[in-house]
């Protein structure tokens, strides 16, 4: 398992943290968002999910990502 915490902009909620960590189940990988610090905590396998994977499927819920 790899791990790694990305920026994303525009998460200011519970619902807001629900959506980021449901986008990334949905692709196998394990997300815990930190609202203060606008950030998200991302566990995955690297064979399997690239940060590339990651970073689509937050931006694809409306939210910018930094890597």
């Amino acid at each position: 398992m790899q791990e790694t915490t990305v920026k994303v902009e525009g998460m200011n909620c519970g619902k807001c943290a629900k959506k980021v960590e449901g986008a990334l189940e949905a692709i196998g990988a394990e997300g815990q968002v930190n609202l203060e610090e606008h950030t998200v905590n991302v566990k995955y396998d690297s064979s399997k999910v690239g940060l590339s994977d990651i970073k689509a499927s937050i931006e694809a819920k409306g939210y910018r990502v930094a890597l």
